[in-house]
This record gives C-alpha cells, sequence and structure tokens, in this order.
C-alpha cells in the first residue's frame, strides 16, 4: 500500500507543527510519500521580496536562512543538526546563486523559480526529523523526481504522463526500499529543468500529481481543519463536518468557495478513482473528510452550501451577440489575459455578462476598451456581489429543487443576479448581493442541510 501524504504551510509552520507531522508519518501504515508546503508565510514573503530585488537580495537571504535554521535547530542537535547544515548549504548556495544573477530576472519565469525556494527548505527540514526520529527518509526537489509542468508563469499544469514515467525511475525505487521520500509541492518543471509553480494553493495539486504518478492506494491532505463542513463554521455556527463525498462535489466546493481544498487537487485522483482524506493534523485522532468516487447518496437535498464573496457582474451587450460567437470569443480572450478567473457566464440576445472578482474589474475594463470600436454598445457592473454554490446528491434530477431553493431566497428578501443550473448535476449556483448572502446561506443551511430536508415539501 503506497499513502501520499501532504502537509501544507501551517501543519509544518513552526517547531512544534513539524514535529506533530513526523509523529504522523511514522504512525502511517504502509508505504509512505510525503508532499510538503513551504513553512506558513514563507511563500508571501518571497513574493513581496522578489518585487524588490536586486537590492532586497541581501535582506531576504539573511531572513530566509535565518528563519529555516531556528526552526531546526529546535528539532535537530549533534551529528543530525550537522548533516542538515549540510544540505541546507548546499540549497541556500543555489538560492544565492540565482540571486547573483544579474540576467536570471529577465526569464519570465524567474518568479517560479523565487517563489518555490521555501518548499526546498520545509521539506529538508522534515526529512532530517524524520531521520533522526528513527525513519529512513530523503528530501527530494521536484528536480530530483521528474515532477513536469508546462504553461504560462505562475500558472502551471502537470504533465501527468510524462510525471509518471519519470517517478518511477527516480522515486518508486526509494518507496520500494522503504524509505520516505520527502517532495517539495507548489511547483513542477518544464522541459529545460526550468520551475515552473501551480499557482497558489498549488501544494494540495501538487500532491494529487504525485499519488497519479504513484498510482497511490490513498492521498492524505492534511491541513489546519477537520475536513469540510456543510457551510463556513464562522457563518453558521452549527455546521456539521462532511464525513464523505464523491468527486464532483468536493470538486464544486472547492472551487466555490470551501478553502479546504484547492479545486484543481480532485482531476489527477479521481482519473484514477485514489481515494482522498482531508485530515486535520492538529488532531490526528480525527477521520476527517474521505472523498472517492462511489458513497452511499444521503437523504437531505443539500450536502452543503459554500459561498464567495467579493464578486461583480460585468455586463456587455452589443446588437444580436448570440449571433456572434467570434465577438463572444473575442471579449472572453480579453478578460482572461491577466489570468482572470470567470466564476459564471450568462448570456441572453444581445448580452453576455460574467462574475468576476470585484479586484479584476479595472483590468477587464482596460482590455475591453482595446476591442474595435463597434464591437461593444456598452457595459454595466454590478459591485458586491456573492456566490452561492449549493451542492447536493443528482441535485438537478429531482423534481422541484430549484424552486425549494429559490423560495428560500425569497425569504431571504434577497434578488438572483445570476444563476448556473445544469454545468453540473451535484450543484446550484447563483448570485446575490453580499449584503443579503449571509441570511441567504443560514437559510438553506436550516432547511436543507443535515436533516432539514423534511421541510421542503
Amino acid at each position: 500500500m503506497i499513502t501520499v501524504m501532504k502537509f501544507g504551510g501551517t501543519s509544518v509552520g513552526s517547531p512544534e507543527s513539524l514535529q506533530r507531522a513526523a509523529d504522523i508519518i511514522i504512525k502511517g501504515e504502509g508505504n509512505k510519500v510525503v508532499v510538503v508546503s513551504a513553512m506558513s508565510g514563507i511563500t508571501n514573503f518571497l513574493i513581496k521580496e522578489a518585487e524588490g530585488l536586486p537590492e532586497t537580495k541581501n535582506s531576504l537571504l539573511e531572513e530566509f536562512e535565518k528563519k529555516h535554521i531556528d526552526v531546526a535547530n529546535q528539532l535537530l542537535s549533534g551529528d543530525r543538526m550537522a548533516e542538515f547544515m549540510k544540505d541546507f548549504n548546499a540549497r541556500a548556495a543555489s538560492f544565492r546563486e540565482l540571486l547573483d544573477d544579474e540576467n536570471a530576472s529577465k526569464d519570465p519565469y524567474f518568479k517560479d523559480n523565487i517563489t518555490s525556494q521555501g518548499e526546498r527548505f520545509s521539506s529538508l527540514i522534515l526529512s532530517h526529523l524524520l531521520r533522526a526520529s528513527g525513519a529512513n527518509s530523503i528530501a527530494l526537489t521536484s528536480e530530483d523526481c521528474g515532477i513536469y509542468a508546462e504553461g504560462r508563469p505562475l500558472s502551471g499544469s502537470a504533465d501527468l504522463n510524462k510525471t509518471e514515467s519519470m517517478m518511477a525511475i527516480k522515486v518508486r525505487p526509494y518507496v520500494n526500499d522503504g524509505i520516505i521520500p520527502v517532495i517539495t509541492g507548489f511547483y513542477g518543471i518544464k522541459s529545460d529543468g526550468a520551475p515552473l509553480t501551480f499557482g497558489r494553493g498549488g501544494s494540495d495539486y501538487s500532491a494529487a500529481v504525485v499519488a497519479n504518478a504513484m498510482n497511490a492506494d490513498l492521498l492524505e491532505i492534511w491541513t489546519d481543519v477537520d475536513g469540510f463542513m456543510s457551510a463556513d463554521p464562522r457563518i453558521i455556527p452549527d455546521a456539521i463536518k462532511i464525513d464523505e463525498m464523491n468527486f464532483g462535489e468536493a470538486a464544486e466546493l472547492a472551487y466555490f468557495g470551501a478553502k479546504v481544498l484547492h479545486p484543481r487537487t480532485i482531476e489527477p485522483v479521481r482519473m484514477k478513482h485514489i481515494p482522498l482524506k482531508v485530515r486535520n493534523s492538529f488532531k490526528p485522532e480525527e477521520p476527517g473528510t474521505i472523498i472517492h468516487h462511489l458513497r452511499k447518496p444521503k437523504d437531505d437535498l443539500l450536502r452543503s452550501v459554500a459561498l464567495k464573496t467579493d464578486l461583480s457582474i460585468i455586463a456587455i451587450s452589443s446588437a444580436e451577440i448570440a449571433f456572434h460567437p467570434e465577438m463572444v470569443a473575442r471579449i472572453i480572450e480579453k478578460i482572461s489575459e491577466n489570468e482572470v478567473t470567470i466564476y459564471l457566464i450568462s448570456t441572453s440576445l444581445s448580452t453576455v455578462a460574467f462574475l468576476v472578482h470585484n479586484n479584476d474589474i479595472k483590468s477587464i475594463l482596460s482590455k475591453l476598451n482595446t476591442l474595435e470600436p463597434g464591437d461593444i454598445e456598452r457595459i454595466e457592473v454590478k459591485n458586491d456581489m456573492a456566490l452561492v454554490c449549493a451542492v447536493g446528491d443528482n441535485l438537478l434530477s429531482k423534481c422541484g429543487v430549484s424552486g425549494d431553493i429559490f423560495t428560500a431566497v425569497k425569504e431571504a428578501r434577497a434578488n438572483v443576479e445570476m444563476i448556473s443550473e445544469g454545468a453540473s448535476d451535484v450543484s446550484l449556483n447563483f448570485v446575490v448581493p453580499m449584503s443579503k448572502v449571509t441570511e441567504v446561506v443560514r437559510i438553506l443551511h436550516s432547511k436543507y442541510v443535515g436533516g432539514g430536508s423534511d421541510e421542503r415539501l
């Protein structure tokens, strides 16, 4: 049995957290492969400092090195600390060489290289800690493993086939010998060997890629929450933990607001039907949420209600736009140029509307102004919107489900600004003003989650 165990930033963010992670790994059954994020706060620090290079080079290195050595000093001693420092100094020298290279910053993937440094050092500390705890372990970078990626800077995707072939050669022999590889999350390498990151929160995705490549029996995502919840407990105090979900439900919730799992994590494991568990490294006794291909259906109308706030609707009008798909394609291309995420799209005869983050409106308007003058007649923006994602078993095959949900919305005295129904058979997504979203979620959760669905007819 092979289990891939991923530990997030808070789970390796302090000496105590690292020791807890090491204990969890050692107690785990079967052969293990570990994937780690940078220590909490490190990636944000690197992103900020990268903006000031080369002037910030020395202060960046000094603070970065001190942070990791201080943590290691609290966990390791004697010969083990000396061995750690030998490996540490080799990786630190490579980092310094990168910062000293005056031409490196001209590479469009330079920031990928800078921001992926944190994982190289958190993995080193954890691997040496495992050895100090009596396990056999080796720290491996994505370069060492052959985790290949392709795509634009700061937004890569794994080449799953190539990664599987390379990891069979470079990683599986360690696992077969009972050695625990501790692998850098967050990034892969391009065909030329240069680092390419998978986007913020991409270490979850990295772990799923590794699980796919290793044909693992289980992927465990160790984080700082107990699992998926029926709603955000900060909004719904009586929200309950979801013990079991299928891949589709988890993907919808992750994409539309549940901050438990990076939404891209699902697909690499779904492809091979690899079960995924979300568990709390601060409460290792808790079973967490298991996500897999099949599960026993529930009678509740809804499994969970998620929300995403601080969104805007941008509506673009042009005569009979529905009969000019090439114009819609140009509009979408312009909106997407700055890596803008589009959460919903709605069309009519003369209008196409997009749901995006409030912060993206300014850049979108700037891009749209570069279209031909006659393409667009009018642009309207509605700010401060919120997206509600209602998830349930075969939701859209149930007669009257939309009516039930929107009756609850009416009770909250909220206007529905956009609707997405039918794109997924497990979710119904709609947009309401931010001022009303908390009440909408409260009513939906009260009526239809965790036993409330007996009120629906």
